[in-house]
């Protein structure tokens, strides 16, 4: 007997109606807010203010030095950040629900939050050049300008977007509060995971959170992209279902007929029967459009074949062995006339008026 459990593992019988977000006022207000915050961040660290000089105490501190029972486990835990895996996580659980709700929007909508992440993530680690605890030269200094790429913390982001992903998606508001908890919880244990390791600044985890969240909150912008993006590949999976079915370069074109053979009946030309085909469409002769235009000029049917003289064999026969070979199948014989005679030439016998003598089979003179 079925479950709900297995029951929710069937696909939905028509796409639920899943409402997207929009770029409300208070959505605005929190993006401005987590901006001002996030330059805010970046024009301290480029100070040298009183957060660099936080970031050296708890770097001195050594956390991991304090609390060494805790480093087996949080080496396993900040992999929650890692972009790999939890992509790769979260992209099967979307997927699935890709091909349960009848839409690639959950898949689409991950690709364009990784997508921003790394284009504005990477595009600071790089400009910044920052260099990490474990290879501070100076105490004191910033460490800005000098080849890194921790600030901000990849780890501390990509668990901001990738977990907050879920809830962005939910379907239904209890589904969204109770991820969006989840996502905020692993994101912050995430970042503060990477201060006790030693591997990030506390400015890189904070500026990690604000470049995280900006992601979030802007993504209703992107919504009519991914939406264009989600009917033109439903568009090429139709049409490619279309080709793969009719078979041909041309078929799944709206509109566009769709060419069929239709044999005629037999035409005699010269001695033999040749059969013709013909494509059916409007205007050709031998299709329904002649019943509908009236009636067509009948065309001239080609004369009986004959050879040039001094070619092997004798008259009327070049017509039977070109049918013969074209349709595998034997013409009828035509009787045999004074220019086709099978008898060989007869000194005492004369030909009739009007025909012209018969050529000899060996060879030889002709009678007088």
């Amino acid at each position: 007997m079925r479950t709900d459990i297995f029951a929710r593992l069937d696909r939905e019988p028509e796409p639920p109606k899943i409402e997207i977000p929009r770029m409300s006022r208070h959505r605005i207000a929190l993006f401005g807010g987590t901006l001002v915050f996030y330059l805010a961040i970046v024009v301290a660290v480029l100070d040298s203010s009183w957060l660099v000089a936080l970031d050296w105490k708890v770097m001195l501190f050594r956390p991991y030095q304090q609390w060494p029972e805790l480093h087996a486990f949080l080496d396993y835990y900040v992999v929650l950040g890692q972009r790999g895996p939890t992509a790769v996580m979260v992209a099967a659980w979307l997927g699935w629900r890709s091909w349960r709700q009848h839409t690639l929007r959950p898949l689409l909508t991950l690709g364009t939050s990784l997508l921003l992440l790394n284009i504005s993530v990477g595009a600071v680690k790089l400009g910044l050049g920052r260099l990490g605890p474990h290879y501070a030269t100076q105490i004191g200094s910033a460490e800005m300008f000098a080849g890194g790429d921790i600030f901000p913390s990849g780890h501390t982001a990509n668990a901001v977007v990738t977990w907050g992903i879920l809830a962005y998606l939910a379907t239904t508001p209890r589904a969204r509060r109770y991820l969006s908890a989840v996502s905020a919880f692993v994101s912050l244990g995430v970042g503060l995971t990477t201060v006790y390791i030693g591997t990030h600044w506390l400015s890189d985890v904070l500026l990690g959170w604000a470049a995280g969240l900006l992601i979030m909150l802007a993504l209703p912008w992107f919504e009519p992209l991914i939406t264009r993006a989600e009917i033109w590949i439903l568009s090429v999976r139709a049409s490619w279902r279309a080709r793969r079915t009719l078979g041909g370069p041309s078929a799944g074109v709206p509109g566009e007929p769709v060419p069929v053979l239709v044999p005629r009946t037999l035409e005699g030309v010269g001695d033999g029967a040749t059969a013709r085909s013909e494509t059916e469409g409007p205007g050709l002769p031998g299709s329904t459009s002649q019943a509908l235009d009236g009636p067509q000029e009948p065309e001239s049917a080609p004369g009986p074949a004959t050879e040039p003289p001094g070619a092997g064999g004798p008259p009327g026969t070049a017509g039977r062995s070109r049918a013969h070979s074209a349709h595998g199948v034997r013409a009828e014989r035509t009787p045999p006339g004074p220019a086709a005679s099978r008898r060989p030439p007869h000194a005492d016998r004369t030909p009739r008026s009007g025909a012209a003598p018969a050529r000899p089979v060996t060879g030889g003179p002709v009678a007088p």
